[in-house]
């Protein structure tokens, strides 16, 4: 059996139970704060978000967690709250489910993301 392809975030976003849907529309609430004018795409199958035709963040929703792409061991450097929660060398670090989403934490990530892509014009 093969994973369902997504068209849109929004259609990404509704496959999910509701408590789950909550946490992903506060999760793309946040990310649009910080990128207003971004362009959302599926890509990988995954909720992206692009700025200038440059990644900036992506996310996906696991059995137990919300996974936020990419996740370096410079932010883990930079970002010590980023201590409390699991981490993985595949470049994600992952927010449980049964804990509230650290808006505040996800808009630092993604704000030092967006400053990266700008660096590296």
């Amino acid at each position: 059996m093969s994973s369902p392809k997504y068209s849109s975030v929004a259609e990404y976003i509704e496959t999910f139970p509701d408590d789950i849907k909550a946490s992903l529309r506060k999760l793309r609430t946040a990310i649009l704060e910080v990128l207003p004018n971004a362009d959302e795409k599926i890509s990988y199958n995954m909720p992206a978000f692009f700025v200038d035709d440059q990644f900036v963040i992506y996310f996906a929703a696991w059995k137990s967690h919300i996974s936020l792409y990419p996740f370096t061991s410079e932010m883990e450097e930079k970002f010590e709250e980023t201590k409390n929660y699991t981490t993985s060398g595949k470049g994600t670090i992952q927010f449980p489910l049964d804990k509230p989403l650290p808006v505040e934490l996800i808009q630092k990530i993604v704000k030092f993301r967006l400053a990266l892509n700008k660096e590296n014009k």
